[in-house]
């Protein structure tokens, strides 16, 4: 990620400066059992100095797309494979500060593998009904936002059909 910070003129004809964040853009997987339970993680987050619990997510790398960058996350975070993938949705989080962009996967047929966490990725890996998970939602137990999006999303699918 890098900041930068730009000369920019107003539609008045003024002129100021607008500070930004680029990123390179990440995935988040929504992983579920054929039963419907979700694969979730419990991660600590420095920058809050707390745990989270987190659908699996990463950034992507220089040249990657989205899809396979799904997938290498989906692995290396949990061991998981999944045989069906399906594109849920692209949001823009922060779009005052950032070009972020987050690419949403439903991921099935999901096998356990071994994972290949980095030295440093410390994370705890949770099978949990998705009722129980909606539970933690409505209770702020859940509450970071690409999972709040995630769950509200797979939410409509189950129940709509999206």
């Amino acid at each position: 990620m890098h900041v930068k910070c730009d000369r920019v003129r107003l539609p008045n004809g003024g002129e100021s400066t607008r500070e930004y964040i680029i990123h390179p853009g990440a995935v988040v997987i929504i992983p579920v059992f054929e039963n419907g339970d979700l694969l979730l993680e419990r991660q600590h987050r420095y920058p809050l100095r707390r745990d989270f619990i987190e659908l699996p997510a990463g950034k992507i790398d220089p040249g990657e797309d989205d899809l396979t960058c799904a997938k290498r996350e989906l692995e290396e975070e949990t061991g998981y494979t999944a045989a069906e993938w399906r594109e849920v949705t692209t949001i823009y989080p922060c779009i005052g500060y950032s070009d972020e962009r987050l690419a949403f996967y439903l991921a099935r047929g999901l096998t356990p593998g071994n994972h290949g966490r980095d030295p440093d990725e410390f994370l705890e890996i949770l099978r949990v009904p998705f009722g129980e998970a909606m539970d933690w939602l409505r209770s702020g137990t859940i509450c970071e936002t690409k999972t709040v999006i995630g769950l509200f999303w797979l939410e409509k699918m189950l129940d709509k059909g999206w």
